[in-house]
């Protein structure tokens, strides 16, 4: 296990270099000069050179990569083209509110999700199982920023019963930080609530098939203690994949969602900075959001151990 994981991270840096290369030559073929966005349109061709020779612009594409990425590993991300301060501080000034609206919305994910899918499994073909599949399709199919307005419309808008955007630091009040929160968790982890629900459901019917289940069962062991304890368990695999996949969508589901509900987080730092063409923040936000993700689905696979003892990773 420890060799597994010493190669997991030594393959890191390779995946991390792929994926600032696509982002790097991305942003830097979009169309638009961060110079001249910068000074504004009475600026002159001079002008916008010299700033461009002061950024560094007008190096060769390869020298300004390799510069880039060999301060991307010691977190360095360069500065901000526009708002004054490292990229690295303006990310970690953001990151409470990304964080924690990545975490509710796939702990309400996992809730939602394991228990639908245990209960469709175990009442196959019953209205409950068709009630939480089609529950779990259309979770999976709307759009979480048209269910966004819709949830605004509806419960800040029409009932009153919570905000309609904005965000209250945890520190300053518990209540009011959830009261903002609930909404945004909703609309970003209904989605992958909706997946997770249909995968257990699939692997809860797979292993209610196996003999061993069926063995509990005519043995007189209640229902309840044969689904979680001898079933659920090995189902549980399968579930993990996705939910480890989910955290990369989730984080990337953030840049819409913290747009519609005004949340000041790395989403809507993103999403300024491409308005802008401000390509430092931008390349250390997708390297950050990529690092997250690489290091979620090792610790995926690290669980794969606790949830199933017949997995082992060998020195191969």
């Amino acid at each position: 296990m420890t060799a597994y994981i010493l190669r997991r991270l030594f393959l890191v840096i390779p995946v991390l270099a792929i994926v600032g290369i696509v982002v790097f030559t991305l942003i830097h073929l979009t169309p638009g000069d961060p110079a001249a966005v910068i000074l504004g349109p009475d600026a002159t061709p001079q002008q916008v050179d010299e700033l461009r020779e002061r950024l560094g612009l007008n190096e060769p594409f390869h020298i300004q990569f390799v510069d880039w990425f060999t301060n991307a590993l010691r977190l360095d991300f360069g500065d901000s083209l526009f708002i004054g301060q490292p990229v690295t501080e303006a990310l970690i000034d953001r990151a409470q509110p990304t964080g924690l609206l990545t975490l509710y919305a796939l702990t309400l994910s996992i809730l939602i999700g394991i228990p639908a899918g245990v209960l469709a499994a175990v009442r196959r073909n019953s209205f409950l199982d068709r009630f939480l599949m089609v529950f779990s399709i259309s979770g999976a199919a709307i759009p979480s920023f048209f269910l966004g307005i819709l949830l605004i419309l509806l419960f800040a808008v029409r009932l009153g019963w919570l905000p309609a955007g904005g965000y209250e630091n945890v520190q300053e009040g518990f209540w009011p930080h959830v009261k903002h929160m609930i909404l945004p968790a909703f609309t970003l982890g209904v989605s992958s609530a909706g997946l997770l629900a249909r995968l257990v459901r699939s692997s809860m019917l797979d292993v209610l098939k196996e003999d061993y289940v069926r063995t509990a069962f005519a043995k007189g062991l209640p229902e309840r203690l044969v689904v979680i304890r001898h079933a659920l368990r090995n189902a549980l695999i399968p579930a993990l994949t996705v939910i480890g996949v989910s955290l990369g969508g989730l984080l990337g589901g953030a840049v819409v969602t913290e747009t519609v509900f005004s949340i000041p987080g790395m989403g809507r730092l993103v999403v300024q900075s491409i308005a802008r063409r401000d390509f430092p923040v931008i390349q250390g936000a997708v390297m950050t959001i990529a690092a997250i993700y690489v290091f979620a689905n090792l610790l995926v696979d690290i669980l794969y151990v606790w949830v199933d003892p017949r997995v082992r990773y060998g020195s191969e």
